[in-house]
């Protein structure tokens, strides 16, 4: 009866293993039916996934090329601006140069029209006076003379400061377009980034209009199923995740080698752009510095030739010249010889302070010879000068006088014999000064004829 009992409950329990068993075996159907529905999702998911991968890079790849582009154009338009600005400062610098010149033109006229009309009435004046009242008449004309310079001294001034301040209105001008750039930077920064959020909004709206995507009821879903966002990243982590462990073939690998290659020509092409951007600058240094080389020498010749006459002219003998005292002319300094007769000096310093004087008078005049200007003013030049050298400075004023009209201050007797016109300034009343102009030929005609 046990071993019945226990036979019997053998087979109750085994038929209840089969059942357990015949349940377990259609779940395990049921798991393998979901199973292969899932990979086949999968597989599908992966399809759409490289998909959307592949129309990215396209997009990245066209979104770079237009950003390129309107890099490229935008710097083009700024070269432009920029040139632009030089040509509208250039043309306002060469009106006012022109308008400047135009003035000046008109006022060279002006004086040379009342300069030839004062010079009439004078010989007029001197035609019909005696030589007391043609004294008084000299005398009133120089007044108005000196008048009318100081007149025009005093335009000629407000000129200046105009000009001045129409050169200073215009740095400030450039400083202030020079802090403009900044700012415009900054906004096309702005302006760039901007438009990359743009594309970004766009290409994704584009990728949910394509999957045909009901974005109420996503807007639903994400609600109701309480669907949270870190979820969603783990989820795609997890996708991704697998997606690399079964070896993914990267698809968009042969568009990414045509845009390194199209990168590395262009970077290629600026690279020769820049090489000889360079070896033209190096050719244009190099014609420069030959040409300033040139010019230098040929300059410094003829300075030193000046010199080398005016010298013995000045001192009566002797000799002086120019020294440069380096190889390249360009960088080295220039020092002075100068050996009066009858002295053997090594160096300028060893002579007196007329000699010095004397010297330094030579080398100006040997400078002046090279671009001779209408006239020169000379401030109390022969102070430190002895008669003899005094004399010996008269003369080559004089000489030089010929082509340049020489306006010298002096208290010197001997350089005052050289001049044509005479104007001082006397006291004659404690406080109280009076300019006296003399022509030196009518006072001698006069004092002849008296």
């Amino acid at each position: 009866m046990r071993l019945t009992q226990l036979a019997e409950q053998a087979r109750v329990r085994s038929a209840q293993i089969e059942g357990d068993l015949a349940e377990v075996d259609a779940q395990l159907g049921d798991l393998q039916e979901r199973r292969v529905t899932a990979e086949g999702r999968f597989e599908e998911l992966d399809m759409q996934l490289a998909d959307s991968q592949e129309r990215h890079s396209q997009l990245d790849e066209r979104v770079f090329g237009a950003e390129r582009r309107v890099n490229e154009c935008r710097e083009q338009q700024r070269s432009l601006e920029r040139q632009s600005q030089e040509a509208v400062y250039s043309m306002r610098s060469l009106d006012a140069r022109k308008a400047e010149l135009s003035r000046a033109i008109e006022t060279a006229a002006q004086q040379a029209s009342s300069v030839a009309s004062e010079a009439q009435r004078a010989q007029d004046e001197l035609a019909r006076l005696n030589d007391a009242a043609a004294q008084g008449g000299l005398q009133d004309a120089l007044s108005a003379k000196l008048a009318r310079e100081q007149s025009l001294g005093a335009r000629r001034s407000e000129y200046d400061d105009l000009t001045a301040k129409l050169r200073a209105s215009d740095e400030r001008r450039l400083q202030l377009e020079r802090e403009l750039d900044p700012l415009r930077q900054r906004i096309t920064e702005f302006q760039l980034k901007e438009q990359a959020a743009r594309l970004g909004f766009e290409q994704y709206a584009q990728l949910l209009d394509e999957a045909k995507a009901d974005l109420e009821a996503v807007a639903l879903s994400i609600t109701h199923g309480n669907v949270r966002l870190g979820g969603m990243q783990g989820e795609i982590d997890r996708l991704n995740r697998d997606i690399a462990a079964l070896g993914a073939v990267n698809l968009a690998a042969l568009d990414e080698l045509v845009a390194a290659s199209e990168r590395k020509n262009f970077l290629d092409a600026q690279t020769a752009d820049l090489v000889e951007a360079m070896t033209t600058l190096e050719d244009a240094i190099k014609k420069i510095d030959g040409e300033t080389r040139e010019l230098l020498s040929g300059t410094f010749n003829a300075v030193n030739e000046h010199f080398g006459r005016m010298f013995p002219e000045l001192f009566g003998g002797g000799n002086a010249r120019l020294v440069i005292t380096g190889e390249e002319i360009l960088d080295s300094g220039v020092q002075v010889v100068a050996q009066p007769p009858g002295k053997k000096n090594q160096t300028i310093h060893l002579l007196s302070g007329g000699e010095k004087a004397l010297t330094a008078i030579a080398l100006v005049f040997a400078i002046f010879q090279l671009n001779p200007a209408p006239f020169c003013l000379l401030d109390e030049v022969d102070a430190p000068l002895d008669d003899a050298n005094t004399e010996r400075y008269a003369k080559l004023v004089s000489s030089m006088s010929k082509g340049t009209q020489f306006l010298f201050i002096s208290h010197n007797k001997i350089a005052m014999e050289m001049a044509e016109q005479l104007i001082g300034v006397t006291m004659q009343e404690q406080g109280v000064s009076r300019i006296v102009a003399v022509d030196m030929e009518a006072a001698v005609s006069i004092a002849e004829s008296a």
